[in-house]
């Protein structure tokens, strides 16, 4: 049976509210699109939605993976949309967004996983908010180089890709995921010119020896920017916590990858990859 273990005091949320939260649920739903706020739930949608920044995920909001960290339902997908990029380029202009992010769910079934729809979103967002700059964090594409081409060319200002957890932890949180291939993404973008960002959540039962060599791991790609996040089990179907890591673990750990040459490391236990995003990328140019 799988009990779920209870929250400590520092991993308090708090609930959705006011103006700005409304205005972004609002608009959502007109617009009939996607947030990876909702569909993953994240806990820091109340903070970002009252601060009118969201988290567009496009590609449908059914996943062809089945990780078993993901709230994201996993499921047959439906057609593609091929008005979504305009929707969210109207979505961005109307909130009037400096920066924003746009993630997707792993769509395996499609020739590309979906990387034309990623490039024209971008193109889209440029033509009518060009001032707007965009965060891609992408699936893996089966490591297919022409997908990975595809995104580059569109010349993101940051381009991520999540390598999740330790490599020992794979086949149970995501089996159908290759460790290898994740940094073969980041080392992809690292060569292509773009900044590379990854993330990583603490509390699978990972060890601390094994976090540090995939730090290592991920410098030796040239990928410099990072976040450390503790995993929150969706639902009781889900791996379970096995730790929650105290706020000071989080703080040492960044120090740790900051002196192995990260440039920035967003760290803490309420902390996903597309959290303040902007204030990341600017704190790593520092």
């Amino acid at each position: 049976m799988n009990i779920r273990t209870p929250k400590p005091d520092w991993l308090k949320i708090k609930l959705p509210a006011g103006e700005g939260f409304a205005e972004v649920q609002k608009l959502m739903r007109e617009q009939d699109l996607h947030t990876v706020c909702s569909s993953a739930r994240c806990p820091n949608q109340g903070e970002c939605w009252s601060n009118r920044t969201a988290t567009f995920m496009i590609l449908g909001d059914a996943c062809t993976r089945n990780c078993t960290f993901c709230a994201v339902d996993s499921a047959k997908p439906g057609k593609l949309d091929p008005n979504e990029p305009e929707r969210v380029a109207e979505s961005v202009k109307k909130l009037g967004l400096k920066y924003t992010v746009i993630t997707s769910v792993t769509r395996d079934d499609l020739p590309d996983g979906g990387a034309g729809i990623f490039a024209r979103t971008v193109q889209a967002i440029r033509s009518v908010a060009p001032e707007c700059r965009i965060e891609l964090l992408i699936p893996d594409f089966g490591g297919q180089k022409s997908s990975l081409q595809k995104v580059s060319d569109t010349n993101p200002d940051v381009l991520g890709h999540n390598l999740e957890t330790v490599p020992a932890l794979y086949r149970k949180v995501r089996p159908q995921a290759i460790y290898q291939r994740s940094l073969d993404v980041l080392r992809w973008t690292v060569e292509n010119g773009i900044r590379s960002k990854t993330g990583l959540m603490l509390g699978l039962g990972e060890s601390r020896a094994e976090l540090i060599q995939v730090f290592r791991e991920i410098i030796e790609t040239g990928c410099k920017l990072m976040t450390l996040g503790q995993y929150l089990q969706p639902t009781k179907r889900h791996h379970a916590v096995v730790r929650y890591v105290p706020p000071g673990e989080f703080d040492e750990l960044a120090e740790i990858g900051r002196r192995m040459g990260f440039d920035h490391i967003e760290a803490g236990p309420l902390v996903r990859s597309s959290y303040r995003a902007h204030q990341q990328v600017d704190a790593s140019l520092r």
